[in-house]
């Protein structure tokens, strides 16, 4: 290994100090920030909040300082749906009923890993994945479904937000200490071959996490009444409906299983299915699995679904080359690398690999602006609240969703027959610890 020397340390600063700009734009950043010193200010006068095609849909959502932007992804399609069915746009779902029942899941998938894994030193990369990955929020579309299909939905009144649901890093840090010193103990149990106990201590682990759930959120409603006004003022009202009852009645015709996640992870083998069991959320659900193709199928199948009125998740990169304020997001919005002198730029596939990129929030897009099947921007409904972007809406160029959406959520009818056949095809099972983009 060898040391920074002084001698070094001195060519550096002569260096920085022979080219007279540098000062010049220390102090512009050190004033105003690096990202306001390198904004590019072109790039958002080429934009503007007009697109080809566009849903009539309500307001938006906020996640508030949670990491369950999945969730409201998921349940924003069907509000979505509902809404356009039932003349009612700015009807909501209760995310706060579908994060209390996912983290009940979690832990018992949790559970489930750790003693079949309990043969394993502490220190194997599978097991320090599973233990890395407990007290996270984030998720997928098919994450959601496994939730809604066993548990139902309920509207947001029915189980409404609270501060521990706004801001989860309390609970998560609690219930990841607990669910990590559990899995201590229930690895000795089996390996002193007590399995029968293993699993004896398990529900009351479960049982536990319920009670801090039940404490933190409030117990889930076992049945409520529907209740609303529609965009033409008429009155409704059901009663004493069950969560479940409420998706069979009311939801029964979304086509859940016919909504596929596509991934675009370049450095992974494409027209595959990948699998990665550490995202199975609820045991006896549906395997989490993306297929995985490159980013113009993406695209096309997004563009055609929104062109059919209905809504499209995504997951992506959201910190990269994103203004708040504007909502405007572009691959050039911020020129760092003019600024520091310097060439940072890496493939997709590079930043994938090194961890410099992934999917790090899920938003939906709900519209698409486009001249003769040519992509110009998208239009994207966030979960941050009407404060930020353009009244809580958000324009990616299309460049910006090739450079930094890693998959999207359609249906399966707007793939092409030879995609479709792949859909077929048996997953590729990936280990906890590969970064696939999720």
């Amino acid at each position: 290994m060898t040391a920074l020397t002084e001698q070094s340390l001195a060519e550096f600063s002569a260096d920085f100090n022979s080219k007279k700009e540098n000062p010049v734009l220390s102090r512009a950043a050190r004033r105003s920030g690096l990202l306001e010193a390198s904004f590019n200010d072109q790039v958002s006068q080429n934009f503007n909040h007009v697109f080809s095609t566009e849903l009539e849909i309500g307001g938006v959502t906020n996640q508030q300082q949670s990491g369950r932007c999945w969730e409201f992804s998921s349940l924003n399609l069907l509000r979505h749906f509902f809404g356009k069915k039932y003349n009612i746009k700015d009807f909501t779902f209760s995310q706060a009923y579908t994060f209390f029942w996912d983290k009940i899941e979690r832990a018992n998938a949790f559970y489930n890993a750790t003693i079949a894994l309990a043969d394993k030193p502490l220190d194997d990369r599978e097991v320090q994945a599973w233990l890395n990955f407990v007290g996270q929020d984030g998720g997928l579309w098919p994450m959601a479904v496994n939730l809604i299909k066993k548990y139902g939905v309920v509207p947001s009144y029915a189980m409404p937000e609270n501060f521990n649901t706004n801001h989860t890093n309390a609970i998560d840090d609690s219930l990841a200490r607990k669910e990590r010193k559990d899995a201590l103990a229930l690895r000795k149990l089996v390996q002193d071959g007590k399995l029968e106990e293993a699993q004896k201590a398990k529900k009351q682990y479960l049982n536990e996490v319920y009670r801090m759930l039940a404490i933190a959120f409030g117990e889930p409603p076992k049945q409520f009444d529907l209740e609303y006004r529609d965009d033409k003022k008429e009155y409704h009202l059901d009663k004493n409906l069950t969560p479940r009852q409420f998706l069979q009645k009311y939801l029964g015709d979304f086509p859940f299983d016919d909504y596929v996640l596509l991934l675009n992870v370049p450095n992974f083998e494409y027209n595959k299915r990948y699998h990665q069991d550490i995202y199975d959320n609820v045991a006896d659900g549906q395997p989490i699995v993306g297929l995985n193709l490159p980013i113009e199928d993406l695209a096309q199948a997004a563009m055609a679904q929104l062109k059919d009125g209905q809504a499209v998740m995504f997951g992506n990169d959201v910190s990269k080359q994103m203004e708040r304020k504007s909502g405007f997001m572009d691959p050039n919005l911020y020129q760092t690398d003019e600024l520091f002198g310097v060439d940072t730029q890496m493939s997709k596939a590079d930043r994938l690999a090194t961890g410099e990129g992934s999917a790090t929030h899920d938003m939906t897009l709900v519209g698409v602006d486009e001249d003769r099947g040519d992509i110009r921007k998208w239009k994207i409904e966030n979960s941050w609240g009407d404060k930020m972007g353009h009244n809580g809406f958000y324009t990616a160029s299309h460049e910006w969703f090739k450079e930094y959406v890693y998959d999207v959520v359609v249906n399966k009818k707007y793939l092409t027959k030879e995609r479709q056949a792949l859909l077929e095809e048996p997953a590729i099972d990936v280990k906890p610890w590969q970064h696939i983009g999720l």
